[in-house]
């Protein structure tokens, strides 16, 4: 009998200790989760997505519980993934999205990739199973380290929190915000891979302390931009027959306008660029002007220099390719979008910067004006025609929309632009405005190149926008 109560009591000791192990395991994961919270305010989260499941417990509560950000639940992960996506955009800092471990982190990935290819931050959480759960059959597991490939511009697998470790919390945290916001690659998404073991409710207790005055773990300096002499020589250079041909990304539209006015060249600009203003430089129907064989040649420039992202115009893209045109590409991330290779200089330099240079370095107002005159009188021209094939239907067609839509809605609007046609139908029919509202993708990867557009488009941190439209 004693032999049998000595069994039970060790039984009972083991039992209680390890429930013990897991209580304090289960407290480590939650004050995890609450720290890396804590940090990412810190560095002015203001969003955060939720799509639910348990094994993201301890992060989703540690959301919930903080309260200084604004939570967005959605039962499908692909939805919550272009939820964090669209809230980036609109605050232009870094929205974070979790999930629960298993195939749900896949659904994500049509996000991540879009954010990759737009340079828009993200920090993408997706909960794992623990090592022990791994290449066991267990359930709702899968291999997620990786998962997101080059899309992603860092990624890191954290193995399941332990106190020891409180020492690197903040850092992971206030670390993934900077590599997202402002990486050497320029924003885009970051993935953390997290493990958590069971239990996966329990009481935080205390945090490792953080910086003093509520400052992030980590102060990322931005580069300061700047464009070299060297640089404003490359776009100059002497020619009198040169273009800004101006996608979306392309730096503020006020400094585009006064490089083109200083160097008497057109400003070819896309909607989403937000330089599509009124003016004598601007050119709008350069899809509709390029159509014409005696236009392109009579039109043929000496330099093209490219701002931001790539039209979708294939007679853009055919006129471009004639020889004897010298192209220069501002490429301040590094990403060398030129697929067709024509780039003979490629400029690592802010477009702003650089375009507010040559502003400032030209001596004197370009004494030709044959050039950008010639480009006016084509751009009169091709606008009073498709006003007037437009306006000479009764019913409504895709091309009307657009070009309505982009002239009516205020400014503080945002138009969001569906793949294939309806981007295209922006681009080639919408007619200048003043205050152009901002114009998003729906997609990147599918038809679509616009990029988010820059830091100076966005609102004030807290202000929203009070609608938008979808084409």
């Amino acid at each position: 009998m004693a032999g049998r109560e000595s069994m039970d009591g060790y039984a009972a000791d083991t039992e209680g200790g390890a429930q013990a192990a897991r209580d304090i395991e289960g407290g480590a994961q939650a004050a995890f989760a609450a720290t890396l919270v804590d940090e990412w305010v810190r560095a002015g989260l203001s969003d955060a997505v939720i799509a639910p499941g348990s094994r993201s417990t301890p992060l989703a509560l540690a959301l919930a519980e903080d309260g200084r950000t604004r939570l967005h639940i959605r039962l499908d992960e692909r939805a919550a993934g272009f939820l964090a996506l669209g809230l980036s955009r609109a605050t232009g800092r870094a929205t974070v999205v979790v999930t629960t471990s298993g195939t749900a982190s896949a659904e994500l990935h049509p996000a991540v990739a879009e954010a990759d290819l737009a340079g828009v931050p993200m920090v993408v959480c997706t909960a794992d199973r623990p090592p022990e759960l791994q290449g066991v059959g267990a359930p709702q597991t899968m291999v997620q380290t990786g998962l997101y490939g080059s899309a992603v511009r860092w990624a890191v697998a954290v193995a399941v929190p332990e106190r020891s470790q409180d020492g690197m919390w903040r850092s992971l945290a206030a670390r993934a915000v900077a590599e997202a916001e402002a990486g050497p690659s320029g924003p885009g998404p970051v993935h953390l891979n997290l493990a958590f073991r069971d239990p996966l409710v329990a009481r935080p207790g205390p945090l490792p302390p953080g910086r003093a005055d509520g400052r992030p773990w980590h102060h990322v300096s931005r580069p300061v931009p700047t464009a070299t002499p060297a640089d404003v020589a490359a776009v100059a250079d002497g020619h009198e027959r040169g273009v800004l041909l101006v996608g979306a990304g392309a730096g503020d539209p006020v400094a585009v306008h006064a490089a083109a006015a200083a160097l008497g060249w057109p400003v070819l600009a896309d909607p989403r660029s937000g330089a599509r203003t009124p003016g004598p430089g601007t050119v709008a129907a350069a899809d509709a002007i390029l159509r014409s064989p005696h236009a392109r040649d009579r039109l043929r420039p000496e330099v093209v220099v490219h701002l931001g992202e790539r039209w979708a115009s294939r007679a853009v893209a055919d006129w471009l390719r004639q020889p004897g045109i010298r192209h220069v590409l501002v490429d301040p991330d590094w990403r060398w979008r030129d697929p067709d290779r024509l780039a003979a200089t490629v400029l690592r330099t802010d477009p702003t910067a650089l375009c507010r240079a040559v502003a400032e370095a030209a001596p004197e107002p370009p004494a030709a004006a044959e050039w950008r005159t010639a480009w006016a009188s084509a751009e009169a021209t091709a606008q009073a025609a498709v006003t007037d094939a437009l306006d000479g239907r009764a019913d409504l067609t895709e091309p009307r929309v657009a070009r309505t839509l982009f002239d009516a809605l205020p400014a503080e609007a945002t138009l969001v632009v569906g793949s294939s046609m309806p981007v295209r139908d922006l681009e080639w029919f919408a007619a200048p405005r003043h205050r152009p509202p901002p114009c998003w993708p729906t997609a990147v990867s599918t038809g679509s190149t616009a990029r988010s557009p820059p830091r100076s488009a966005w609102p004030r941190p807290g202000v929203r926008w009070p609608y938008s439209w979808a084409i």
